[in-house]
């Protein structure tokens, strides 16, 4: 059968297993993975079964209890299925992620219902990354029952720490030796193949005052002042930072926000303490320890300008996520090429490689020189599929598109 023959066979597959397909989709996001608090052994025992239900076998790797807890988690089980054909070939690896943030508010359908209108089903990991444990496993269901490979291996790794960085998901199971893939491919979406992203600095700072009764402010030290000072400080580094410019397309520049503030005990105490937290998005061409020196000396300039004004505050800095950037591996053009081939010929249109201001677990698989691509099922951007926030969803024929481009790939490689 030819090579061209056998795409329109794969495509048939998928076409004719697409229901069923959205079926297992639902039944993901049907099950609860919302982190903080982190509780996703079980969405993990769910998937299992349902990959078992179609003769896939799932490695089981719990991560110890003591272990996640220090990483402000609850329970993870990640997952491994192997699929060896013969000896020789390629080993790729399919990565998605399965723990997601909470719903958050505003919702005009059941986060947790995989609910189907107008072709788009709605939920929490509809369109990052549930959707994708989907795309992965029924291509590789096709490729099997069409093309039958006879040499090298797929093995899917749907793990569950992506959130908080990845190291107790794809970084544990590469650190303890239970997989060495030779080329990755990570959720992404389907009108772009991704070749690179940022990295992600997070800090916690806490600013140290002494609480005092409001009717008498003198006789403490304003942590919420000292605070607002290091905000405004801070933020003012956006407008030197949209001056440094990438070199990787579909990135522009570095920047800074502060998403989480809490503090004080009631409306009339002076704080005596109040914590922020920064999130510091770096380009592939930052150096991060440079990134976090600069912070930490921006913040201990602060707190002596405030000295210099009469506020006696301190401020105490800890590092609580590093991720560092993807670069592009000389490796990856072999994936790169069949993607965008195969993605022009399925969805009539070019599909670029770029990079990305996301941070995801790829780069663990990049950091360990493993060539290493995004592209899944999806939307042309996050913001469009409202990941993240209310309402997410995925179009499900970008789910069955997507799912096909996978599959003649996965056929190009293991050929």
């Amino acid at each position: 059968m030819s090579h061209e023959v056998q795409n329109r066979a794969l495509d048939q597959w998928i076409d004719d297993h697409f229901d069923e397909q959205v079926r297992f989709l639902q039944a993901l996001i049907q099950v609860p993975t919302d982190t903080p608090p982190g509780d996703n052994a079980p969405h993990a025992q769910r998937t299992a079964e349902l990959l078992k239900a179609f003769g896939f076998e799932a490695k089981k790797l719990t991560i110890p209890a003591s272990l996640v807890k220090k990483n402000g988690l609850e329970s993870i089980t990640n997952l491994i299925v192997r699929r060896r054909y013969g000896a020789g070939g390629k080993t790729i690896a399919l990565n998605a992620h399965g723990d997601v943030v909470p719903p958050g508010e505003g919702w005009t359908h059941d986060p947790y219902g995989g609910e189907i209108v107008d072709g788009k089903m709605y939920g929490r990991a509809a369109a990052v990354s549930k959707c994708d444990f989907s795309t992965y496993s029924f291509a590789v269901r096709a490729l099997e029952a069409v093309a039958e490979p006879r040499a090298g291996a797929v093995e899917l790794h749907f793990t569950y720490d992506e959130e908080f960085g990845g190291e107790l998901g794809p970084g544990w199971l590469l650190a303890n030796g239970q997989t060495q893939p030779d080329l990755l491919i990570a959720a992404g979406f389907s009108y772009q193949v991704i070749t690179a992203h940022n990295g992600c600095l997070q800090l916690e700072v806490t600013v140290h005052g002494k609480m005092a009764h409001a009717a008498i402010p003198d006789s403490g030290i304003d942590a919420l002042q000292g605070a607002n000072a290091l905000m405004t400080a801070l933020y003012a580094q956006n407008e030197v930072l949209k001056k440094i410019r990438s070199n990787v397309a579909g990135i522009t520049h570095p920047y800074l926000n502060i998403g989480m503030i809490a503090g004080g005990t009631n409306t009339n105490v002076i704080p005596g303490k109040v914590t922020i937290k920064l999130d510091r998005r770096m380009i592939p061409e930052e150096d991060p320890s440079v990134v976090e020196a600069d912070l930490r000396q921006l913040i201990a300039q602060t707190v002596l300008a405030c000295h210099a004004r009469g506020l006696a505050v301190r401020a105490d800095v800890k590092r609580i996520l590093l991720c560092n950037a993807m670069y592009p591996l000389a490796g990856n053009q072999p994936l790169v090429s069949a993607l965008q081939k195969h993605g022009e010929a399925v969805f009539g249109e070019p599909i670029p490689a770029l990079g990305t201001p996301l941070y995801t677990d790829a780069r663990l698989y990049a950091e360990r020189g493993i060539p290493s691509v995004m592209y899944g099922a999806g939307p042309r951007t996050v913001l469009e599929s409202n990941a993240k926030r209310a309402d997410e969803h995925l179009v499900l024929e970008d789910l069955r598109r997507a799912t096909k481009v996978v599959a003649r790939t996965l056929h190009d490689l293991l050929g």
